[in-house]
């Protein structure tokens, strides 16, 4: 059994509790936050479980290091707070700890040309002090852009192109996407991710991986972005959009080898599955998909869904998914020489546990 601290009892954060908490794999030892408004509470309370778990949240990182943990399990904010995940992040690892987080979707390959040396470097000297290691999943999910696609690769004698698309509809998504994407601003509005750089450095990272794991070098990377304004009023979980406002965006971000364009992240993100009808669909509302033109060509929906009757709805269950995936991997991470440790790093991670 392995002792983990979870450090964020955000959305993903407390989903991902009320499943450690019954699963024979693990011990829950301790819950780390940064809202002073939840230090001090039980964590069955934090987490809506209708029952006290014994067990208080704190923001006490040496009282959290001093219980020895295999590995700290982190779903704190995303890199818009680099700095505090840092220093966070570098405090468990000094301490020999290893550390599996959502956040920080750059770090999901650290060698990317965007990363800045100052988000790297402590990284690096805390996991050599610590003898410990660092894998980051990413949030965007980084499973469906990395660990699907190069999966599926491994099956063809040649890739001719390979697409990772989200098609997903935002309605009750309560995330920042209306500055980072421009969902609900008028389409004069520029939002953050529609600069290119900022694009690539923030959701782009398996690009270079995918070229990397095919032993390729990517001549460049580049993007494209288009939106899609709503005739009529929708409403969604941060309010209305009115009409004239962009309810609908897509994006990709281009591997370019040889002059063209072989690797490729797209996602289609609307407000309402019947918003920019003309852009990609997957067979199923809610899904990732991979598509894949080669010998043989390869086609893959993956759909994430609650049936236990809860209510709640795909994106709860991606979210879900991608914090188990950072869960899942702490036996396999502790396995592994210390340092960074990314997708390419990871052998198969069957959830052992999770039939029981």
């Amino acid at each position: 059994m392995k002792r983990v601290v979870i450090w964020g009892t955000g959305f993903v954060g407390r989903m991902v509790i009320a499943e450690v908490v019954k699963h024979p794999g693990f011990e829950l030892v301790g819950v780390g936050v940064s809202n002073p408004d939840k230090v001090g509470r039980d964590v069955g309370d934090i987490c809506g479980l209708g029952r006290d778990l014994g067990l208080t949240a704190t923001d006490d990182v040496d009282a959290l290091i001093d219980l020895k943990p295999d590995a700290m399990v982190h779903y704190g904010p995303t890199a818009a707070r680099a700095d505090a995940n840092i220093e966070l992040i570098s405090r468990f690892l000094r301490a020999g700890i290893d550390v599996c987080s959502t956040a920080m979707t750059p770090w999901i390959w650290p060698t990317m040309h965007l990363n800045p040396p100052n988000w790297i470097e402590p990284i690096t000297v805390a996991c050599e002090l610590g003898e410990s290691s660092c894998f980051t999943t990413g949030i965007d999910p980084g499973f469906a852009n990395d660990l699907f696609p190069m999966t599926l690769m491994g099956l063809c004698s040649e890739v001719r192109t390979v697409r990772a698309s989200e098609l997903l509809d935002y309605t009750n998504y309560e995330g920042d996407y209306d500055r980072e994407m421009g969902i609900g601003k008028p389409p004069e509005f520029r939002p953050m991710l529609e600069n290119p750089d900022i694009l690539v450095f923030a959701w782009g990272a398996t690009v270079p991986m995918i070229a990397h794991a095919a032993g390729i070098m990517l001549d460049e990377i580049t993007t494209t972005w288009e939106k899609w304004v709503t005739p009529d009023e929708r409403k969604t979980a941060k309010g209305v959009i009115a009409p004239g406002n962009v309810a609908a965006v897509r994006f990709t971000i281009n591997g370019v080898y040889r002059g063209e364009t072989r690797i490729q992240l797209e996602h289609v993100n609307r407000i309402g599955n019947d918003a920019a009808p003309d852009w990609p669909s997957g067979n199923e509302n809610d899904v990732y998909r991979v598509d894949i033109e080669g010998t043989p060509s390869i086609f893959q929906e993956t759909a994430f869904r609650f049936t236990d009757g809860s209510g709640r709805d795909a994106a709860a269950a991606g979210c879900l998914a991608t914090g188990l995936r950072a869960l899942n991997a702490v036996p396999a991470v502790n396995d592994l020489p210390p340092g960074w440790v990314t997708a390419l790093d990871l052998p198969l991670i069957p959830g052992v546990g999770t039939i029981r």
